[in-house]
């Protein structure tokens, strides 16, 4: 049997190991697209189907299935590729773009219709050009999330650069391919493609299962930290959030202020009206807050109605800062029945040197806190000394709250209230 042959059956075979391969990716991800409800999985296997339906049917039929039938299979391959490309932008909650799906089959099915009979060479390097233009809009698509870190992303953009390099060989060595043996060259890059193609069907959903599992991290990240009813960072959240710009503003030397704020009277709000009326309540400060700090403060929602934020600056700008969310809360219109809720905030403010810790930093917030409520609540009151240590914000809080013990009781149940 003549060498070509051989060659011939060895690339009908990988094609087909592809095409399997491709259809059984394409229906597991249709399997996980029902189970996750992630639509990029859906348009990644539908892409996975129409492409494998479109490799089989060429490399089953080849010459036999008519000029008409042969025009339709590619012109399907190429709506496999757009979907790729569509893929990646839902993944990325950008909206389908219908036009450049439909524009790769529109060139194809465009060119050979009226340019027939078309060159065989020219149709060759038509076909590569527009499915190496569709893989370099997913990979351009993903490098849009290079704000991310990209140690784990770079294999999802090197896999589609590498099958459009493949397809642009005969382009780029057009030379090769016109010259005298210009046939092997050809039955070599067709052998290449058809072992890429194989490594890319099964590279690409490792990539996608990659991404997939890096945001469903992420987001159970983001559920741990988040406080579900403010949408604002948790306890743990905050903690972790403010020890990572503490360190950063340590080592610029600037210093931080820590914020406390609770909402005076809370606890009757609830009794009143119900702990519906009391969310209500929280998610309204909790956005008064964000709208009156800058985007660079970091604020949680550490306790019931307590909230703490953190200042990369000194203790006169925050107390500024401080004023107008008090002022924009008390002037946030809650009303129930169409009766004014009364809606002030009492804030405590410390303030330290860079690398001060947090817990010396609330705990001395916290104290002046107490003197706000103490001194009738709607007020800020800034802590009147640099704390050292978690211990010295800790006496000083114990100092500032001696009084007679039946007085102390009163005042602090009234504070908390």
């Amino acid at each position: 049997m003549p060498a070509g042959t051989h060659l011939s059956l060895d690339i009908s075979t990988l094609y087909l190991v592809a095409t399997l391969a491709a259809a059984m990716l394409g229906v597991l991800l249709l399997f996980f697209w029902r189970q996750e409800k992630i639509a990029a999985l859906g348009w990644w296997g539908a892409a996975y189907i129409l492409g494998a339906a479109s490799v089989a049917l060429w490399t089953v039929g080849g010459a036999e299935l008519g000029w008409e039938l042969s025009l339709a299979v590619n012109a399907v391959g190429f709506v496999a590729c757009g979907l790729m490309w569509d893929a990646a932008r839902a993944f990325h909650g950008r909206p389908a773009n219908w036009i450049g799906v439909i524009a790769g089959p529109a060139i194809w099915i465009g060119a050979v219709v009226l340019l027939d009979p078309l060159d065989p060479e020219i149709r060759m390097l038509l076909g590569a050009g527009l499915v190496a233009l569709y893989a370099a809009l997913t990979a351009g698509e993903l490098w849009r999330e290079r704000r991310k870190s990209l140690r784990a992303r770079w294999p999802a953009i090197a896999v589609p650069l590498m099958h459009g390099a493949v397809l642009m060989l005969p382009i780029v060595m057009g030379d090769m391919f016109r010259s005298g043996n210009a046939t092997s060259m050809s039955q070599i890059w067709v052998a290449a493609f058809a072992a890429e193609l194989v490594i890319y069907a099964v590279g690409t959903v490792f990539i996608i299962f990659m991404l997939v599992s890096e945001r469903t991290v992420t987001a159970h990240k983001t559920a741990a930290s988040v406080d579900p009813l403010t949408g604002l960072l948790n306890r743990r959240g905050f903690s972790e959030a403010t020890s990572r710009m503490i360190e950063r503003e340590a080592k610029a030397g600037r210093p931080v202020t820590v914020m406390i704020f609770d909402i005076d009277h809370f606890k009757s709000v609830n009794d009143r009206f119900g702990h519906a009326t009391g969310d209500d309540v929280l998610q309204v400060f909790a956005n008064v807050v964000v709208a009156s700090l800058r985007i660079t403060d970091l604020v949680g929602r550490v306790g019931g109605e307590e909230f703490a934020a953190l200042l990369p600056c000194a203790m006169d700008e925050a107390l500024v800062a401080a004023e107008r969310v008090r002022e924009a809360f008390e002037a946030s219109g809650v009303a129930i029945d169409d009766v004014p809720l009364e809606t002030t905030v009492s804030i405590g403010i410390a303030g330290g040197p860079a690398n001060t810790e947090l817990e010396v930093l609330m705990a001395s917030a916290d104290t002046a806190l107490y003197q706000a409520k103490r001194g009738g609540r709607n007020r800020v009151e800034a802590a009147t000394e640099q704390p050292l240590s978690l211990e010295d914000a800790r006496r000083n809080m114990i100092k500032g709250a001696a009084a007679p013990r039946e007085k102390a009781v009163v005042s602090r149940a009234e504070a908390i209230a």
